[in-house]
């Protein structure tokens, strides 16, 4: 499979102190890696500074699409529950309409297509009737729910997802993770997760950040 996304010798630092060091890694087409390690051990940290939301002190990222160097890639991006403000009035609907909202000029409208593909990935969240609903007044279950409808109503090449199990009971683990191995067959998967066991029985890879990176499979 082709890499997609490499990582070479990346330091990130808050203030002067180390988060990460000279942490390397490679990513492929289709690749579901399980990031696993301590809290404060510089997990959500990675994430960030491979979606380009944080700068490495040092290191160069690398991003590719179909064997060719591109400055960026399309990922999708469902960030931890605790960064999820539940008092912004939106609706589901809006939600996952927003994850198209890259692609768009600030005067370009949202097309027939557009709506069309938003209730698709409505009705595979199995967010059928809850369209209009507040983000306030859904349960901790179907909030990730939308938000996952959000990094990947475009269709991307990458889905990062930093603690989805957060409020989901077993019943909605195990939906989500069935969920992930179909989009699998689409995208290259990046989870990060304090479950362990969940993690090893559906990732193909897993790695361990604490500080350094360490390949556990």
């Amino acid at each position: 499979m082709n890499t997609i996304i490499e990582l070479e010798h990346i330091w990130a630092d808050y203030g002067k102190r180390n988060v990460l060091k000279d942490i390397s890694l490679t990513v492929a087409e289709h690749d579901f890696i399980g990031v696993i390690g301590p809290n404060g051990g510089g997990k959500t940290t990675l994430m960030k500074v491979l979606l380009g939301l944080m700068k490495p002190s040092q290191g160069i990222i690398k991003y590719a699409e179909n064997g060719h160097a591109v400055e960026q890639l399309n990922i999708g991006y469902l960030p931890q529950y605790a960064q999820i403000d539940k008092k912004f009035p939106i609706c589901v609907e809006e939600v996952i309409l927003s994850g198209l909202s890259r692609k768009k000029s600030l005067l370009q409208r949202y097309t027939e297509k557009d709506m069309q593909r938003v209730q698709e990935v409505i009705r595979l969240l199995g967010l059928s009737g809850l369209e209009k609903q507040p983000i306030g007044q859904l349960s901790g279950g179907q909030l990730q729910r939308a938000f996952l409808g959000r990094a990947l109503v475009a269709e991307p090449t990458v889905i990062v997802l930093d603690e989805p199990n957060t409020y989901l009971d077993k019943e909605g683990e195990m939906q989500l993770y069935t969920l992930l191995q179909e989009l699998n067959k689409k995208s290259a998967i990046i989870l990060v997760s304090h479950d362990r066991t969940s993690v090893e029985r559906y990732a193909k890879r897993i790695i361990y950040v604490s500080e350094n990176l360490e390949i556990i499979k």
